[in-house]
């Protein structure tokens, strides 16, 4: 797997453990991270850029830290 799928799971985790809007919180990380979670797969390859992106998106919104 690759860190971003991790990343991935990591946000869907919390969003479910927290009984958040999973709609909600997923298009607000998308729209700050340029990546829909959706788009991201097991095989998805990591790309430095977008990760941190995703990581920073996470902290925003879920005060997460990946």
């Amino acid at each position: 797997m690759s860190q971003l799928y991790d990343a991935r799971l990591a946000i869907e985790k919390k969003i479910q453990t927290d009984g958040l809007n999973a709609a909600d919180v997923k298009g607000k990380i998308g729209l700050k991270s340029g990546k829909l979670l959706a788009l991201i797969t097991a095989t998805s390859p990591d790309d430095p850029v977008v990760l941190a992106k995703l990581r920073q998106a996470a902290k925003e919104v879920l005060n997460l830290n990946l």
